[in-house]
């Protein structure tokens, strides 16, 4: 089994992905978009992105713990992973997102 995109509809009716890995886990989670196609859009973007390194952006958050953001050539952020416990963690993410997204399924359950 590989990883798989899940597309879902928010409270507010727009619409949001999330990439799990194999194991289910969460590994990369969109913004909210207005449009179904806008967030398909979103998950093309994360296939093709997240091929190249240097478009994972390694943080910090403000309590110390590390993530990362996947940006678009244009240089939006088209997600962002959780907040990880070490560098080798977020590493893990990173090498986890570049495995599973370019070939990952869509399960639309936004409808």
């Amino acid at each position: 089994m590989s990883g798989k995109f899940e597309l879902k509809r928010a409270a507010n009716g727009e619409f949001h992905f999330t990439l799990l890995a194999e194991s289910g886990q969460v590994i990369l989670s969109s913004e909210t978009y207005k449009a179904r196609a806008s967030a398909q859009n979103g998950i093309e973007s994360v296939r093709k992105n997240s091929a190249e390194d240097h478009r994972f952006e390694r943080k910090t958050s403000t309590s110390g713990r590390p993530y990362f953001v996947l940006k678009a050539r244009n240089g939006e952020i088209i997600g962002q992973s959780q907040m990880f416990s070490s560098g080798d963690q977020m590493e893990a993410g990173i090498a986890a997102v570049k495995h599973d997204a370019p070939a990952a399924s869509v399960s639309d359950l936004s409808h």
